[in-house]
């Protein structure tokens, strides 16, 4: 069980050093979390982009072990570092100064990037100071309102790579409003089809419930107050939300009035990727990597 991320780091840092194939890479908010892997031994950095810009700040940041390949544009970064992943030189993907669509683009080419045929999803990881271990979610940042069909790709996304990171049947609340199946209200109905395909082997093995209201999820007692023989409360691994906003809206409070910590990975291609935002401090991205290398396996 990983309690928080110094675990996670440190399990990161038992792995054979993972190739990291950064898109733009000429950011020193990014190369410094880069040195910071780099220096605790877990990754060997692939750095695509301006090769003179990469060298100035690698040098003025004292990043010493790490190979660059030149380009000319960032869309062009993010081609060549999609490509490296493809070919199986690198095993983890990460952004770093390019745009967005530019990054999700390369990554979704259907001739040359990184499809597996799977919905793409991100997977948000939690450290809270109330909480005894790291908390997984899913999805609260590519996918609105996913219907039933992409809930079962966000869960067997978040699953598979839980499983590489070393948690077997992660214990996985399908959140709702309430415990109630109601036709009336939709994510009930498909929280119920989840965890009937979950039983049906449709989807990794996980210990899966719903629906369920938070409350119920993290307190036994609220669970048994309302007789509901929980095998989850109070000890759940995985969070799936029912919409992006329930995962939003949650995360960030958490950050703001809890002293979270967080890390995210987008899922579903074939590769872990880094998304990140230049808002993300050294922390956020160095967390995130370590996630990405374990996730890889």
């Amino acid at each position: 069980m990983l309690k928080n991320f110094d675990d996670l780091l440190q399990q990161a840092k038992k792995l054979k050093k993972v190739k990291v194939s950064v898109a733009a890479a000429e950011d020193e908010a990014v190369l410094t979390a880069v040195k910071y892997a780099s220096d605790l031994g877990f990754i060997d950095p692939i750095l695509v982009g301006d090769e003179e810009k990469i060298k100035s700040i690698a040098s003025k940041i004292e990043l010493k072990n790490y190979e660059v390949v030149n380009s000319t544009s960032a869309e062009e970064s993010a081609k060549i570092a999609v490509k490296l992943v493809k070919e199986n030189k690198a095993k983890v993907l990460m952004k770093g100064l390019v745009n967005t669509s530019v990054y999700l683009r390369a990554i979704l080419n259907r001739e040359n990037g990184l499809r597996s045929g799977r919905l793409l999803s991100l997977l948000a990881v939690y450290e809270l100071p109330q909480y005894h271990k790291l908390l997984y979610c899913t999805d609260s940042g590519i996918n609105v309102a996913p219907d039933l069909k992409q809930k079962k790709d966000i869960m067997t996304n978040a699953l598979l790579s839980m499983k590489s990171i070393g948690i077997e049947n992660p214990k996985t609340a399908i959140l709702t409003a309430n415990e109630m199946l109601d036709p009336k209200v939709q994510s009930t109905v498909d929280a119920d089809a989840l965890v009937k395909m979950v039983n049906n082997n449709e989807i990794p093995s996980c210990i899966a419930e719903g629906p369920i209201a938070f409350d119920v999820a993290f307190d036994e007692h609220a669970a048994k107050h309302k007789g509901i023989d929980s095998k989850i409360a109070g000890d759940v691994d995985l969070l799936v939300f029912p919409n992006i906003e329930t995962g939003n809206v949650l995360g960030k409070s958490w950050l703001r009035f809890n002293n979270a910590k967080w890390a995210g990975i987008v899922l579903g291609a074939t590769n872990p990727v880094i998304l990140g935002s230049r808002s993300d401090t050294a922390e956020i991205k160095v967390n995130s990597i370590a996630l990405a290398c374990l996730a890889s396996q």
